[in-house]
């Protein structure tokens, strides 16, 4: 027999249920206060008994009601009550002197035992009200305090007693960071081994990589792994309005891991309270410092020999302070970075394992073609498949259900229903051909993977080229193929149309060139004359940018500029040259476009066969 309490939590919904009843009561006092104000008779004239005999007698009462030794006169003229006397409850009526032919008189019932019962209610019932609404808010004020007593404890959440514990063999991929972790793990099942030889256990790992490659996954992996208690909180948990109340959750999280030691803590966003101290804001006394502070002292204080690990990720290591880096406190860093493809075959295994796929669907196909992409975006691609086999009434995940999913994560939606005259249909075809001819001529380029005409997220069409591998370094040639290509769009409209009748469609092109231009020149050093010198460039905060001066000159600044716009006006002058010397499978292309409105990559190579690379758009 299961021996476990059933006795419902006190949670949040609850405390909320006592507080409407509390107000229901509140409500159902004043009602019954209203009705008993309305409900009173209204207060009788007392007379002498000699003077409402003689009136009675003398015939200017209509009625009278006996209650009791008490009675309630009508006079003539008058709807109810307005007079009262009392009489000698000994004596009748007749014997003392009234005339019942002058007056009606009617006798009331006695009252019955019911009445009392009900006058002891009424007294009753209001006080057990007030009693009630007084008991709920006392709970609620004691509910209050409790919480503000509790305002400065951790809201860490302990995870370490469920039954599906996540392992290692449960993350697909990352497979240098998992082994820099089983350390980690070695160290918590068995620190005897470890300190009989003088090896002191690491205070803190720093799991460093971008959005959505499994950070947090493998941090429980870890605990699950060494089967110890893990507290999860994020960076931002600890920062509140008040100064000092992050310094305390500090302390309050770091007091329960050493009562639950070994154990994890895994601090999730750490640049959110670990930003470079001495930055200018927020004075002495910020309440992100102080926590930081404590965060120093708890990691490595006084007190040593607790059998606690910290956890941490981030995607911004450049912006954490140098205190927290150093040997003692984040002795080791892990990187974990965006996985290759049999890394991301791998995961889109694990994510389509509990779906029905069918067999035609090509994984490794998919894999080779998302590069690029986290682990959290093969994760969506997972379930936009399903999603999209659903919606089409499929009982398994075909591969065009897995392709239209992968264009819709990495594009956008297709947005059949915009409305687009034909001008602005030909005006894309043009424009979105002369990417493709760019990318397809020029020897440095990513091969045409698909052209559409159809609007996508926030476009008028696209044209996406995809690496055929994985690409680790980028060459000069090749930056300056993605610049000639990118102005493909714009050079195809001036071409055809006419310099005065160039659109607004190449917008985010001209965006994307300027931003591969200056990232060639500042972070590469691969300028004309600036060749071989890096510029440094703060990426953090907006107030760091602004006190902080940059550290080159204005004449460097102008130089750069130059640079950049040199870069931009020779990949426009190569796109030029290409769509000039064919014209002819621009044109080809364009009505294609039209026709189909999306051409696949072989029909774009089909289409494109022969295409002329001009001597003079070569690079040397």
């Amino acid at each position: 027999m299961d021996n476990k309490s059933t006795k419902p939590n006190r949670t949040p919904n609850n405390r909320r249920g006592f507080k409407n009843i509390g107000f229901i009561v509140i409500l159902v006092l004043m009602a019954l206060i209203v009705l008993t104000a309305y409900n009173q008779p209204s207060k009788l004239k007392s007379i002498p008994l000699t003077q409402a005999i003689a009136q009675s007698n003398a015939g200017k009462y209509s009625s009278i009601t006996v209650n009791a030794n008490q009675l309630d006169i009508t006079p003539k003229g008058q709807t109810s009550p307005t007079l009262k006397t009392y009489t000698d409850p000994n004596s009748s009526l007749k014997a003392e002197g009234f005339n019942f032919s002058k007056v009606a008189i009617t006798f009331k019932p006695q009252t019955s035992s019911t009445s009392v019962w009900l006058t002891i209610g009424e007294s009753v019932v209001p006080v057990l009200i007030i009693a009630g609404v007084l008991f709920f808010m006392l709970r609620s004020a004691q509910g209050q305090g409790n919480q503000a007593l509790s305002f400065g404890k951790s809201r860490a959440r302990l995870y370490g007693n469920e039954k599906d514990k996540a392992t290692f063999a449960d993350i697909a991929g990352s497979e240098e960071a998992k082994q820099d972790l089983s350390e980690v793990v070695e160290f918590l099942k068995f620190p005897k081994k470890f300190a009989s030889l003088g090896a002191r256990i690491p205070k803190g790992v720093l799991l460093i990589g971008p959005p959505g490659t499994g950070k947090t996954m493998l941090s429980r992996a870890v605990a699950g792994e060494a089967n110890v208690p893990f507290f999860s909180i994020s960076g931002s948990e600890f920062v509140e309005m008040f100064v000092g109340v992050g310094a305390s959750r500090v302390r309050d999280l770091f007091a329960k891991a050493k009562k639950n030691s070994p154990c994890i803590i895994f601090i999730d966003e750490i640049d959110a309270v670990g930003r470079r101290r001495g930055s200018g804001m927020g004075g002495g006394h910020d309440e992100r410092e102080q926590t930081l502070n404590q965060i120093l002292v708890e990691m490595d204080g006084f007190e040593q020999g607790q059998n606690v690990i910290v956890l941490a990720a981030t995607n911004r290591a450049d912006v954490l302070d140098p205190a927290l880096l150093r040997p003692g406190r984040f002795d080791r860093r892990v990187n974990i970075g965006l996985p290759d493809r049999q890394d991301r075959k791998a995961i889109l295994k694990v994510h389509f394992a509990k779906k029905p796929l069918a067999k035609n669907a090509d994984l490794d196909s998919l894999a080779a073609k998302s590069a690029g992409s986290s682990g959290a975006d093969l994760a969506n691609i997972a379930n936009e498949s399903a999603i999209i086999a659903a919606r089409n009434n499929h009982h398994e995940i075909t591969q065009h259900d897995v392709t239209e999913a992968f264009e819709r994560v990495a594009i956008g939606p297709e947005r059949k229903s915009k409305v687009m005259t034909e001008a602005d249909k030909v005006t894309t075809a043009y424009h979105e051909a002369g990417h493709a001819l760019v990318g397809h001529v020029l020897p440095d380029s990513d091969p045409v993977h698909k052209v559409t005409i159809i609007p996508r997220g926030g476009t008028g069409g696209v044209t996406w080229f995809i690496p055929p591998e994985d690409r680790v370094y980028v060459s000069l040639v090749q930056f300056k193929d993605m610049l000639a290509r990118g102005m493909g769009g714009r050079i195809a409209e001036e071409v055809i149309l006419g310099e005065d009748h160039i659109t607004t469609g190449a917008g985010s092109d001209l965006q994307h060139a300027a931003e591969i231009a200056k990232d060639m020149v500042v972070n590469q050093g691969m300028g004309k004359i600036l060749r071989d010198q890096v510029f440094k460039t703060d990426d953090g905060m907006m107030l760091d940018r602004l006190v902080h001066e940059r550290e080159y000159s204005e004449d460097t600044a102008k130089v750069i500029d130059n640079e950049v716009e040199s870069l931009i006006t020779e990949g426009a002058n190569r796109a030029r040259l290409v769509i000039k010397a064919n014209l002819d499978k621009l044109e080809v292309l364009k009505d294609r476009l039209l026709d189909k409105e999306t051409v696949d990559a072989e029909e774009v190579a089909e289409i494109l066969k022969g295409a002329q690379m001009p001597k003079s758009a070569a690079l040397y």
